[in-house]
């Protein structure tokens, strides 16, 4: 029998010899419902629809009716358009329309229509019941791992920041150990009945995470969250998520961490920067991590004075590999005659020879898709993977396991993958696409095993950029470091 039907009554005091019903809305909201565990732990710290979730709609009426939930409009229209769950006012991205539900002139928001459509007579529920009961006596930190002196002292530091609730910058070179890094300010947390959150703008960091995670902090609920990722009605004191996937979350986290601060999209969409705010508590820090801070981040440490850490070597100490760059003149031109350009032709072969897995990156997924029957002639285990691919992690997952020769990909994977002993080609790094933050992060696939500390990292380009410079620089520069 479920709770609503287990209805516990209390005796109502008397005024004047007559039971009093309490006037106020607030204060009979949770007379004679007893709430489930599991609505607790799923709603807690959500902003969800109204009308689609994990339980009945009949049970979901009977809370809100007896005041556990608040509900908002999706969409409100005064004083302005304003999109509740992503926070966007901007005018152009709200659609009007005739709605068929209310028979009105409704509005709906395009920027977060990824995570469902919602309009302006759709409801969300906020859950403002009494919250779950936190797993502290469960918590087993279960990593035996041992960190560099760079990385025992950026550990220090922040999990120093993030007990002061303060923000903090950790910079650290691709290879550095950034996750390892996170461990004991995620532990401590845990240990202090904290939620703690790691957000970041890509899938394949999630996926690659996710088991990490579950393996050093055991016996709690951790939830991994991205498009598609099966809805579990646990609560979870530890969560992985996209950044998008924060749309659903309101003060919900006592901690905020967010990996590859840098990426695309979240480094160009202020929408996901204050899905992150709206998230977490309003008390709450929040720690940057990176390899590329922006100017924008490295001034917001400065100005308002958060915690930094940097790290110029990876765990193994050796240095990064520095791309080198060779011409591919007309390269589009050749692959539109059905033949790969003779240059990445060896460079191929030699990775074939040497049985070394291999990624390709491509500047757009027309191009990729072009050249991919080319590469597979030579090599049928070859395949492609882009941001729309729903085989991408399996594919991944082969090519890790030697299963597969290398890879045809866009920039998804940039960033959030590694493979032992992978050698790293870009055709056409003069690309636009190829910033020097994504160029660095790809240069940054090669040599992270300490079996492998070097690896061949080539850009093919037709015409040099300021961006290939800059990325061939800053990596040297780290290199400098002691």
């Amino acid at each position: 029998m479920s709770a609503i039907s287990k209805k516990k009554r209390y005796r109502l005091p008397k005024i004047n010899g007559t039971a009093s019903k309490p006037s106020s809305p607030t204060h009979t909201s949770y007379f004679g419902l007893i709430p489930e565990p599991a609505i607790a732990n799923f709603f807690t710290g959500r902003i969800w629809s109204r009308n689609h979730t994990p339980f009945s709609q009949k049970k979901i009426d009977t809370y809100i009716n007896r005041g556990y939930f608040e509900t908002v409009h999706a969409v409100t229209t005064k004083p302005q358009l304003i999109c509740r769950r992503c926070l966007n006012k901007k005018s152009h991205k709200f659609v009007s329309f005739c709605c068929a539900k209310c028979q009105k002139v409704c509005h709906y928001c395009r920027h977060c229509i990824t995570m469902g459509r919602m309009c302006s007579c759709d409801e969300l529920i906020i859950w403002k019941g009494t919250g779950t009961r936190k797993q502290k006596s469960q918590i087993q930190f279960a990593w035996n791992g041992n960190l560099t002196p760079h990385q025992k002292k950026a550990a220090n530091e922040l999990a120093e920041s993030i007990s002061q609730n303060k923000n903090h910058l950790l910079e650290a070179v691709c290879g550095a150990g950034k996750t390892e890094i996170l461990f004991s300010a995620i532990y401590n947390s845990l240990k202090a009945e904290k939620r703690v959150c790691v957000a970041t703008p890509r899938t394949d960091v999630v996926l690659e995470l996710y088991p990490r995670f579950q393996q050093v902090f055991q016996k709690i609920t951790i939830h991994a969250l991205y498009g598609g990722a099966e809805t579990n009605a646990q609560f979870a004191q530890l969560v992985l998520a996209t950044t998008h996937q924060l749309y659903r979350f309101e003060h919900a986290f006592d901690v905020m961490i967010v990996d590859e601060a840098d990426a695309f999209p979240y480094t160009y969409d202020e929408a996901l920067q204050r899905a992150v705010m709206k998230a977490k508590k309003p008390d709450a820090p929040i720690a940057f991590v990176t390899a590329t801070p922006s100017k924008k981040l490295l001034l917001q440490q400065k100005t308002e004075n958060w915690g930094y850490s940097f790290i110029a070597r990876r765990f193994h100490g050796h240095l990064l590999p520095i791309p080198r760059f060779q011409a591919l003149w007309n390269y589009e031109k050749t692959l539109q005659k059905n033949k790969i350009p003779q240059k990445l032709q060896s460079w191929l072969d030699q990775r074939l020879e040497k049985n070394e897995p291999f990624l390709i990156f491509f500047p757009t997924i027309e191009l990729m898709e072009q050249a991919k029957p080319l590469f597979q002639k030579i090599e049928s285990t070859i395949e492609s993977v882009h941001s729309e691919d729903p085989d991408r992690k399996e594919k991944v997952l082969q090519l890790r396991n030697e299963q597969r020769k290398g890879l045809l990909t866009t920039t998804i994977l940039e960033r959030g993958i590694t493979i032992k002993n992978v050698q790293v080609a870009v055709v056409g790094a003069e690309n636009p696409v190829f910033t020097s933050s994504a160029l660095i992060q790809i240069s940054g696939r090669v040599g992270r095993n300490v079996q492998y500390p070097k690896g061949d990292i080539v850009f093919f380009h037709h015409g040099i950029t300021m961006e290939m410079d800059g990325a061939r620089n800053k990596i040297l520069e780290m290199n400098r470091y002691e």
